[in-house]
C-alpha cells in the first residue's frame, strides 16, 4: 500500500497523487507495474486515414490547432512572427482528421477511427483537456459550426456504425449512405455519446467535406466517392463472340491472336441511355438509375436543421473539400473526375485505345445559383502524347489531388493544397470561374515536407499554414513572395518505413509524365475509388497462372489473359498475409519461387506487390518503372496499412441471430456442387499464419478458384463488403435465381459486388444457381422463401465479417459527474473487451496542465505513466471523474499499442509521467532524464 504522503511528491505532475489524496490510501495491489512491461515499443498500426480539416486558427489568431493524426492528438501552437511555438498536446480519439474552433476556449476534434468527437476545453489558454466525447456514425470526417450564433455542430459520417441509433438498412434499395449529425453545441446532451438534434440522410455514398455560407445560414455537405454515372454490364448479358456478334467492342484478341475470355463491359449514362464506347445502348440490361447527387444544402437556421430541396449533380467523381467565397457566396469543390469507361492500359499499339496517363483530371468545380462549372486545373497537359521523363515542363506546372482550400477576405484569391504535387496553388477567383487562368509555376508555392493536406489562411499576417502529411509537419508560407518561410515538425510515432514509403502512393510529380496521376488516383488514401476499370493490355502476352487452386481448374483456361475485362478497384489495405494481388492474383511471386505458406511464391506479399512496378509506366504514365529501391520502400509502407474494425459487427464481437445462422451455413455442409462449403474457399481463421506481421485469414488464404466465372480469379477477402452497399437492381439472368428484377429507381452507387461490381448485393451473389439445391448439390440453398431466408442470413454474416481488428478498437467514452449512469455500462464493456484481449485499454485525465495516462492491466487494475507506482484500482479512476471533477477518457486502442498511447508516447522506455517530473520531453526520444 502507498500512503498519501508517499504519493504527494507527484502532485504537480500526476493526477495519481490527487486521486490518492481524494480517496485516502486506496492504491490497490502490491506488485509493481514495471514487471508487466519492458522498455518502450512503438506498437503502431497504420490506417492511412485521409485528413479533411486538420488545421484551424483561434478567433483571435493567437493559436493554431493541428490534428496530429498518427499520434492521436491535437497539437496547439502559439502563432508568432514567421514561426509557431508549440504550447501543448491534447490526447483525443484515434485518427483525428478534422478540427473546428467554436471559441477561444473550446475546440472540437473529429476522430475518424473512434467514431467520435472530442470536445476540448481551453480554460487555461493554450492548454486543453477533453471534457466530453460525443459518439457519432461510422468514420466521421468533417465538422463545422453554423446556424444562429454558430451554435450548431455539423459532422459528416457514413450511414452505419455501432453508435448510430437506427438500422442502416444495408439490404434496402434507395437509401442514402451518408449522414450529417447535428448537435446543439451549447447542450450536446448528457447521454452516453450526446444527443443529436438531427441526423440528416444524404442520397449519396459515404460523405466527406462540409462548408458554411458566410452568414452561417447554409451548410454544404458533399459525398466523397460520388461516382460518375458509370457501371458494369455483367458478362451474362453480353453476347459471346465479340463485336461482330453484338458483344464486346474490338479488339477481342491480344496481339498474339488469342481470344480473350468473355467478360463484362463498362458503360456510361449519356443523359439519355447507358452506352458503350461504340455508342450502343445497353438500357435493357440496367435496372436502376444514377442521379449522381454530389453536394447538398442544409438550412442551418431551421430547428432542427433540414435539407433544402435539390442537390448539385455532376460535380466530380471523388470530392475532397469545399470552400465558400465570402463575397460572392460561390462554393468551390476540389475533386477528381475519372475516365474509367476508357478501356486498357499500356501504349495502345494493338487496340488503339488506352487510359495511360489520363486516369483522372484534378479539378475545382464552382457551384453557383443552380450552376455546376468544373474547371480542370491542368489544362496545359497534352494528353495526346506520353510519356516524357520526369521532371519536365508539364509535371512542374501540374497540381494533383487538390485538397483543402481557403479564400481571401476580399474573395479575389483562392488557395488550394495539392497533395500529389507538394505545392499550394494560387488562383484568382475571377479567372478560375471564367476558365481564363493559365497554369503557371509562378502561382504555386512548393512545400518542403511534401503531401500538403490542410490549409488555413491567416489574413491578418498574410500567411498560409499548411499541414504536410508526408513528414507530419506544418509549413508557413508567404503567398506574396511565393515562398516557404518556416517548417515546424510535429512528433510522429510512425515507423520509418511508413514515413519513407508514403510518398510513392501520392507523388504525381514523380509517378507520371504529366504530373497529375499516381497510385492514389484510384487508391484514394490507400483504399479504393468505388469504380471499376478495364485495365487489360492487348499488347501483352498470356502469362502462366501458378495458383495454387482450390480444386483443379478444368472448365476454363487458368492462365492470365491480358484482356481481363472490368475489375473494381481493390483496396490496398490489409494485403499482408493474404497472398497474391489483383482480382486474378496476377501480381504474384508464384512464377519465381515455389508456393508455400506463409511467405513463399504466391504467398509472398512482398514479391507480389513489387510486381506492380510496371503499372507506373503502363497505367500512371511514367517513362519507366520507378527505381527498385523506391518500389521496395513503397512496398514496405503499403503492406503495413490495415483495415479499420467492421462497423456492422456488435462492439462485444457477438453476432445477431441472423448473423450466427449465416455463419453456421458458411461453415456448414458443402453447398457448392456438393463439394465445397463457403469456408472451403473463403478461409476464415483469425490465427492464420500466427507468425505473420498481420496474422489471420479473413475470407481468403491466397488461393484461386474457377467456378461460376469465365476466368480464374483469386478468392477475395470479405472484410469490406459493407463499403459496397448502395447499388440495387439487376436484370434477370439464367445463372441467377429470378426475383426482384424490376426497375428499382435511383441508387447511390454504380458498382456493387464481385470482381467487376456487376452484382447489386451479396444476396444476389449468393442467389447464383451454383449455390442452389438440386441434383448434385443436395446441401445447397433451396429456391423460394426458405432459401431466401438463408441467403439473407448469409448476407448478414458477410456484411459483419471478421477483420484484423475487433469492433471495439477505437471506441471511447469520457466519464464525467453528469453522465455516470449512461457511461458506466460502456466502461464496463471496454474493460470486458480488454480482458478478452480485443484491445488495449487506455485512460487519460488532467490535473492542471499535467496529463496523466493509465493502461489497463486486467483484473480491474490500471498502471500509471509513472514507473515505481503500484497499480490503481479502476474504481478509483471512476471516482475521480464522478466525484472528484476530473473527466476521464477511456479508449480501446489496437492490441500492442497501449504502452505507446497510454504510458510512453515516444517509446523511449522512459514513461511520460516521469519525463514530466524531470522536465524532459515525452515526445522526443533523445530527451530523457
Amino acid at each position: 500500500m502507498v500512503c498519501p504522503g508517499h504519493a504527494r511528491s507527484f502532485l504537480r505532475r500526476s493526477v495519481v497523487s490527487s486521486l490518492a489524496l481524494f480517496v485516502g490510501s486506496s492504491f490497490a495491489g502490491s506488485a509493481n507495474a514495471d514487471a508487466s512491461f519492458g522498455s518502450g515499443s512503438s506498437g503502431f498500426t497504420t490506417f492511412e486515414s485521409g485528413q479533411v480539416r486538420p488545421l484551424a486558427l483561434s478567433p483571435s489568431g493567437r493559436l493554431l490547432f493541428a490534428t496530429n493524426t498518427p499520434d492521436n492528438r491535437l497539437e496547439v501552437f502559439e502563432v508568432r512572427s514567421n514561426t509557431l511555438v508549440h504550447r501543448s498536446s491534447v490526447p483525443t480519439g484515434l485518427e483525428p482528421v478534422a478540427v473546428a474552433v467554436r471559441s477561444e476556449n473550446e475546440v472540437w476534434v473529429v476522430n475518424h477511427l473512434s467514431d467520435s468527437v472530442s470536445i476540448v476545453s481551453f480554460d487555461d489558454p493554450g492548454h486543453g483537456r477533453v471534457v466530453r466525447t460525443l459518439h457519432v456514425g461510422d468514420e466521421p470526417r468533417d465538422i463545422v459550426f453554423a446556424g444562429r450564433g454558430r451554435a450548431k455542430a455539423f459532422i459528416t459520417t457514413a450511414h452505419r456504425g455501432q453508435n448510430a441509433p437506427y438500422d442502416p438498412q444495408l439490404s434496402t434499395q434507395g437509401v442514402g449512405r451518408a449522414d450529417v449529425w447535428v448537435f446543439d453545441a451549447n447542450r450536446p446532451g448528457d447521454t452516453l455519446g450526446g444527443t443529436p438534434q438531427a441526423i440528416l440522410n444524404l442520397f449519396t455514398d459515404t460523405p466527406r467535406a462540409l462548408a458554411v455560407s458566410t452568414d452561417g445560414t447554409t451548410v454544404y455537405a458533399a459525398g466523397f466517392h460520388s461516382g460518375n454515372k458509370t457501371q458494369t454490364i455483367n458478362e451474362g448479358f453480353i453476347p459471346n463472340g465479340g463485336e461482330a456478334n453484338g458483344g464486346l467492342p474490338a479488339p477481342n484478341t491480344n496481339f498474339q491472336g488469342i481470344v480473350q475470355p468473355e467478360v463484362g463491359l463498362i458503360v456510361r449514362h449519356n443523359g439519355a441511355n447507358w452506352v458503350d464506347e461504340l455508342g450502343r445502348s445497353w438500357d435493357s440490361a440496367v435496372r436502376f438509375s444514377l442521379p449522381d447527387k454530389d453536394v447538398f444544402a442544409i438550412d442551418a437556421t431551421a430547428n432542427p436543421p433540414v435539407l433544402r430541396p435539390g442537390a448539385f449533380a455532376g460535380v466530380g467523381t471523388v470530392l475532397f473539400n469545399m470552400a465558400v467565397n465570402p463575397v460572392s457566396g460561390k462554393v468551390y469543390v476540389s475533386n477528381t473526375e475519372a475516365f474509367n469507361e476508357v478501356r486498357f492500359e499500356g501504349a495502345g499499339n494493338f487496340s488503339g485505345s488506352s487510359v495511360r496517363g489520363h486516369l483522372h483530371e484534378s479539378r475545382i468545380t464552382v457551384l453557383g445559383m443552380g450552376t455546376v462549372t468544373p474547371r480542370h486545373l491542368n489544362k496545359h497537359i497534352d494528353y495526346g502524347t506520353c510519356c516524357a521523363p520526369v521532371p519536365n515542363a508539364e509535371t512542374e506546372k501540374s497540381l494533383a489531388f487538390p485538397q483543402s482550400m481557403a479564400v481571401s477576405a476580399d474573395g479575389r484569391l483562392l488557395y488550394v493544397s495539392a497533395l500529389g504535387s507538394s505545392k499550394v496553388g494560387i488562383f484568382r477567383t475571377a479567372e478560375l470561374e471564367s476558365d481564363s487562368f493559365v497554369p503557371n509555376e509562378g502561382d504555386q508555392i512548393p512545400v518542403s515536407g511534401g503531401g500538403p493536406t490542410g490549409l488555413v489562411l491567416d489574413d491578418a499576417r498574410q500567411h498560409l499554414y499548411v499541414l504536410t502529411r508526408f513528414d507530419n509537419a506544418i509549413s508557413i508560407l508567404d503567398p506574396a513572395s511565393r515562398r516557404e518561410i518556416a517548417h515546424v515538425p510535429m512528433y510522429n510515432p510512425e515507423p520509418l518505413a511508413v514515413v519513407r514509403g508514403r510518398k510513392f502512393l501520392y507523388d504525381a510529380r514523380f509517378s507520371s509524365a504529366h504530373g497529375d496521376s499516381a497510385c492514389a488516383s484510384c487508391h484514394v488514401f490507400g483504399d479504393f475509388d468505388s469504380l471499376a476499370w478495364d485495365l487489360g493490355n492487348p499488347d501483352n502476352p498470356v502469362v502462366n497462372n501458378p495458383g495454387p487452386f482450390v480444386g483443379p481448374p478444368t472448365t476454363v483456361d487458368p492462365n492470365f489473359h491480358p484482356m481481363k475485362g472490368p475489375m473494381t478497384t481493390q483496396s490496398l489495405r490489409g494485403m499482408a498475409n493474404h497472398g497474391p494481388m489483383h482480382w486474378r492474383g496476377d501480381r504474384t511471386g508464384g512464377n519465381d519461387t515455389p508456393s508455400a505458406q506463409p511467405d513463399s511464391g504466391s504467398f509472398d506479399e512482398n514479391a507480389g506487390f513489387l510486381k506492380f512496378n510496371p503499372a507506373f509506366a503502363d497505367l500512371v504514365g511514367r517513362s519507366e518503372p520507378i527505381p527498385d529501391a523506391d518500389m521496395q520502400s513503397f512496398t514496405d509502407f503499403i503492406l503495413q496499412v490495415t483495415y479499420p474494425p467492421n462497423p456492422i459487427r456488435a462492439l462485444d464481437d457477438s453476432l445477431t441471430a441472423d448473423q450466427k445462422a449465416g455463419r453456421d451455413f458458411f461453415f456448414g455442409p458443402p453447398s457448392l456442387k456438393g463439394e465445397f462449403n463457403c469456408v472451403a474457399c473463403h478461409k476464415l481463421d483469425p490465427q492464420g499464419n500466427p507468425g505473420s506481421s498481420a496474422p489471420g485469414f479473413f475470407g481468403t488464404a491466397g488461393e484461386s478458384s474457377f467456378d461460376c466465372i469465365t476466368q480464374v480469379l483469386k478468392i477475395p477477402h470479405l472484410r469490406n463488403q459493407y463499403q459496397k452497399v448502395g447499388m440495387f437492381g439487376m436484370a434477370e439472368a439464367p445463372f441467377i435465381n429470378p426475383g426482384n428484377n424490376e426497375f428499382l429507381g435511383d441508387q447511390v452507387r454504380g458498382f456493387g459486388f464481385s470482381h467487376d461490381g456487376s452484382f447489386d448485393s451479396v444476396f444476389r451473389f449468393v442467389s447464383l444457381t451454383a449455390f442452389t439445391r438440386g441434383p448434385g448439390n443436395p446441401e445447397g440453398m433451396p429456391t423460394g422463401p426458405e432459401g431466401d431466408r438463408t441467403r439473407r442470413q448469409l448476407e448478414s454474416f458477410q456484411l459483419a465479417f471478421d477483420s484484423n481488428l475487433k469492433p471495439i478498437v477505437g471506441q471511447q467514452v469520457t466519464l464525467t459527474a453528469r453522465n455516470k449512469a449512461s457511461a458506466s455500462p460502456r466502461i464496463d464493456l471496454l474493460l470486458a473487451r480488454a480482458d478478452a484481449h480485443d484491445c488495449d485499454l487506455v485512460a487519460r485525465t488532467h490535473l492542471g496542465r499535467s496529463e496523466s495516462g493509465f493502461l489497463y492491466l486486467g483484473n480491474g487494475q490500471f498502471t500509471t505513466n509513472h514507473r515505481g507506482l503500484p497499480p490503481v484500482d479502476e474504481k478509483l479512476l471512476r471516482r475521480a471523474a464522478t466525484s472528484g471533477g476530473q473527466a476521464v477518457t477511456y479508449t480501446c486502442v489496437p492490441p500492442g499499442s497501449g504502452i505507446r498511447i497510454g504510458l510512453d508516447r515516444d517509446s523511449d522506455g522512459t514513461w511520460d509521467g516521469d519525463e514530466q517530473d524531470a522536465a524532459t520531453d515525452p515526445s522526443d526520444p533523445a530527451s530523457q532524464p
